[in-house]
């Protein structure tokens, strides 16, 4: 099938095909575009632009929460280059009171260190800055008269980063200790179903380097190696924080790989079950089955074989390849990735941010692209599992190319569901390649969001558009639907010197760009992802 889909075809990918009739083709950016405004959409789409600031389509706004380097108490400061965002209510059912967590997935040394290039070595002084500047955030913010704002100085207000100690949630040591110093590499997360936070460290090799099953030693891309030596197996995990304590932990069931996320459902008997992609070319899908309902301690960890709609168990009892490679369960999960190649998983185009929707219960994974086998585009993968059962060993991966110049979008990375059950999506165009072939017709970075029903459904519409380098992260929304929390992450990251920055977002004139958390809102935002009246639609299947 080519680049351009029906709207029939795109529905049918997400299994909504009963939903709506009326075929509308599918694609932006064109002059159809243009005409969009009619009742059932109620705005044009933003077109496409390489503006330095958030730029939004008509009954859209936004203010900035908070940016890199502000206080959150008196000790302590938001972290750099925020990306995944989960709110949490003060109590179930309140809307404009919670804990905000967000990741602080990478440092940026230009931005943190006066004067440094990536020329000189790096000191002792600059390390502790970096390991400052990454983990993530808790933040309190409440909403009054339709503003957001961070409570300051409040007691839940507080840091996890490079230095925090995080016990294994494990029975064995795990690189010879039972606890880790530190969370770095934090890219996207997940929610449980006990208000907890699952935050996943993605590119952790960057920083103390990896160690493969044979030995192998691979430096890290940050050297901090080089001024302190810690064990690499500390790292790559999904880590469950208590949003309200800061209480942490790292989950060594679900396996160490270069987590993307961590998006949770249930299964029909209750047990959670965790899916998570492996952000590099060639890597694996993976889910997590959990033997209870309210813990993810212990369990299953599965990877996909989309070829033949099976999941494979990284089980070192029950799997002979594994039993002849690795000595126990630890080093299957410790050698998770060379694990899953073992067992024949397909190799996939940089498996991102995963999505369960929310009307039909499928799992939609976000395939960024896969430059090397000329997939520059990047897809959506849908996963169907047998019986509509998260748990269970079979499954039914419709894979198809969904971006491209046709359809208007390149490189999908973040998703999520607003209450409505909207799909929306965020870009991941490199900055080095922002402009460039074959990507010249997207402008800057966007924000899109395909709606469920109308004359519009299964549409990609532009709602917004990120300031030069950057990309927007960690799309979260509160619960009723009226704002959009979204990561502006790292404005201006190809500056090549002070004198020579590429973005002054979000204060303009000749100032530092800082990446920073805004909140979206405004009439079309409530309109389209406000449940009106009685309707259910928003609730997870699984509920």
């Amino acid at each position: 099938m080519g680049n351009t889909w029906s709207r029939r075809e795109f529905l049918e990918f997400l299994g909504r095909a009963a939903l709506s009739v009326e075929a509308v083709s599918f694609l932006t950016g064109n002059p159809l575009a243009k005409a969009m405004s009619s009742s059932s959409l109620g705005f044009a789409p933003l077109e496409p632009t390489s503006a330095d600031a958030v730029s939004l389509a008509e009954g859209f706004d936004h203010s900035v929460l908070i940016g890199f380097g502000d206080a959150i108490n008196e000790k302590e400061s938001f972290g750099h280059n925020n990306d995944y965002l989960a709110f949490t209510p003060m109590k179930p059912g309140v809307t404009n009171d919670g804990v905000l967590w967000v990741n602080h997935e990478y440092p940026e040394p230009f931005f943190l260190v006066s004067g440094y290039d990536g020329s000189q070595p790096r000191t002792k002084a600059q390390l502790e800055k970096e390991r400052a500047a990454v983990g993530g955030s808790l933040i309190r913010v409440t909403e009054t008269k339709g503003k957001w704002k961070v409570r300051k100085n409040d007691p839940l207000n507080r840091r996890l980063d490079a230095n925090t100690p995080i016990p294994f949630a494990w029975p064995e040591a795990i690189g010879g200790a039972k606890q880790a110093l530190g969370t770095m590499a934090n890219c996207a997360g997940g929610q449980t179903p006990w208000r907890t936070v699952l935050t996943a460290e993605e590119n952790f090799q960057d920083y103390y380097g990896d160690i493969d099953s044979k030995g192998k030693w691979t430096a890290g891309r940050y050297g901090w190696e080089k001024l302190e030596k810690r064990s690499p197996f500390h790292y790559g995990w999904v880590v469950e924080v208590d949003p309200f304590t800061g209480k942490a932990k790292k989950l060594v069931s679900l396996g160490r790989f270069c987590h993307e996320g961590a998006t949770v459902t249930k299964a029909k008997d209750g047990r959670a079950v965790v899916y998570s992609g492996d952000d590099a070319n060639d890597q694996c899908f993976y889910k997590f089955v959990a033997d209870k309902a309210d813990s993810l301690e212990k369990g299953t960890l599965y990877v996909a074989d989309t070829e033949k709609g099976k999941w494979l168990a990284l089980d070192w009892a029950s799997q002979p390849k594994l039993k002849k490679a690795f000595k126990n369960q630890t080093e299957v999960l410790v050698f998770a990735r060379e694990a899953a190649h073992l067992l024949g998983a397909t190799k996939l185009d940089r498996p991102e941010d995963v999505e369960v929707d929310p009307r039909t219960g499928h799992v939609i994974v976000a395939l960024t692209n896969n430059a090397p086998k000329n997939n520059h585009f990047g897809q959506l993968m849908k996963i169907e599992e047998k019986g509509g059962d998260a748990a269970a060993l079979e499954f039914k991966a419709s894979t198809l190319l969904a971006g491209g110049p046709e359809n208007g979008f390149a490189c999908p990375d973040n998703l999520a569901f607003d209450p409505n059950g909207n799909l929306w999506m965020t870009s991941d165009i490199s900055g080095s390649s922002i402009g460039k072939a074959p990507y010249e017709k997207f402008g800057n970075n966007g924000l899109f969001v395909i709606p469920a029903e109308g004359s519009f459904a299964g549409k990609v519409i532009q709602v917004a558009s990120a300031p030069v380098d950057a990309e927007f992260t960690g799309p979260a929304f509160s619960p009723d639907g009226k704002t959009l929390f979204l990561s502006v992450q790292h404005p201006g990251e190809k500056s090549k010197g002070p004198n020579k920055l590429t973005s002054h977002w979000p204060e303009g004139g000749k100032s530092a760009p800082k990446a920073s958390v805004i909140a979206v809102s405004g009439d079309n935002l409530k309109r389209l992802a406000m449940v009106q009246g009685d309707s259910t639609v928003g609730k997870k299947v699984a509920e």
